[in-house]
């Protein structure tokens, strides 16, 4: 297996930045992925994506492997050559994409579910996700395991823990290609003690990587920042830290500050699709009456191809009337905007002036922090709702675990959207 060097340039507390050598590039961090779901970032070609400052990307191992088929990209030469994007590519195992579909069945040898698009009755395995992420040739590829839902109870979550162990030796044992990277996966719910022991377990297996999974599941902020608090204390520092799924402004801020190197979620894209995008100032709207005549570029401090060539009143107008170019010079804004936004918190670790950064970023992106799970379970345990294993922390706190060592400055307080 070929390693994945991660070298530590600064810290600033728990704070990281580094670099990641990953195939020929050097990946600066921390660092955001994009999500292109079907080995395409929408609306964007890979020309523009260039341009944007985004570093590497990640595709999805299970819509591709249902279309158009691994063997497909196989016979092109692999993501790079069938995609056109010269980035780094990531690919997941499947796992969130599987475990968040209501008809399926969990079974000791993988899990068997239904493709929402054809009905096509599929079963996927640690084997089989392997095989799949080593013909697509992905640079990093994912273990499979077992996603636990918002909600899920104990002795499921403990159950599950196990599962997901040996799932990921099984992942392991099966990957063979030597130029594609493989990271481990930590699980283990709500409860510190599942997360303690989860990620023990897996980082015995031996990755190159190691990615925090069962977040992003509509648990709410604090019970994110929770969660990564009792789990990192039980952390490798040498190696990269992946927060999966995850990507307001307040969650990366705070995932960096606790340790964690590299992120990725569909909300930049997602949101500029519908006319949300990201500045210097905060989020606003652009299909809002108010930009119908607006002169100014999206950003005035932003040099993003969109805001060198195009106005918020150019936009609102394509946007309104649903052009698809709209979608596009959005999009290039919040990917050029996101990649910024973690160069300026890097640089903030290397010159010593993190916190500073920090407490700007809860005060010009303020979130509602409240839980809101992404769907319902019945049939994992009892849905019972999140059970921790000590009290939950008070409004506008959050709780270290026994034995961290505290953070370099007091953590700014949660202010929700008004």
């Amino acid at each position: 297996m070929k390693p994945v060097p991660w070298v530590s340039v600064a810290v600033a507390g728990d704070a990281r930045a580094g670099v990641l050598h990953l195939a020929g590039h050097e990946v600066r961090t921390p660092t955001f992925m994009p999500v292109g779901t079907q080995a395409a970032i929408r609306t964007v070609s890979p020309l523009h994506l260039e341009t944007t400052g985004s570093q590497i990307v990640l595709a999805n191992t299970y819509h591709l492997s249902q279309r158009p088929g691994e063997d497909v990209v196989k016979k092109a030469g692999g993501l790079h050559a069938f995609s056109g994007i010269k980035l780094p590519i990531l690919t997941d195992s499947g796992g969130f994409q599987v475990f968040s579909l209501e008809k399926k069945e969990v079974t000791e040898e993988g899990v068997t579910f239904t493709y929402e698009v054809d009905g096509q009755r599929t079963f996927l395995s640690p084997e089989r996700s392997m095989e799949v992420q080593q013909d697509l040739g992905s640079d990093i590829a994912m273990v499979f395991d077992e996603c636990l839902p918002f909600g899920a109870d104990r002795s499921y979550a403990e159950a599950s823990v196990g599962r997901t162990t040996r799932w990921e030796r099984r992942s392991k044992a099966a990957h063979t290609r030597p130029d594609q990277s493989l990271f481990g996966i930590i699980q283990g719910g709500f409860w510190a003690d599942l997360r303690k022991r989860s990620a023990e377990e897996i980082q015995e297996i031996g990755f190159d990587g190691i990615a925090i999974g069962g977040l992003s599941v509509g648990e709410g902020h604090r019970a994110m920042c929770d969660v990564l608090d009792d789990t990192l204390p039980h952390v490798n520092k040498t190696q990269a830290r992946y927060l999966m799924g995850v990507g307001r402004p307040i969650d990366l801020v705070e995932g960096v500050a606790r340790g964690i190197d590299m992120f990725d979620c569909v909300l930049p894209t997602r949101h500029a699709r519908s006319g949300v995008v990201y500045t210097t100032t905060g989020r606003i709207r652009l299909t809002d009456a108010r930009f119908r005549k607006d002169m100014f570029p999206v950003d005035t401090d932003c040099r993003c191809y969109t805001c060198s060539n195009f106005t918020r009143a150019y936009l609102h107008h394509l946007l309104r009337v649903d052009e698809v170019l709209g979608s596009t010079l959005a999009t290039i804004h919040n990917l050029h905007w996101f990649a910024t936004f973690m160069d300026k918190m890097r640089n903030s670790i290397i010159e010593g002036s993190f916190q500073t950064f920090r407490r700007r970023v809860h005060e010009i992106y303020p979130e509602d922090t409240s839980a809101k799970p992404v769907a319902s379970y019945p049939a994992i345990g009892q849905g019972q709702g999140v059970k921790r294993s000590t009290n939950p922390s008070p409004a506008g706190a959050v709780r270290k675990p026994a034995g961290a060592r505290p953070s370099a400055a007091p953590k700014p307080p949660f202010k929700g959207r008004k």
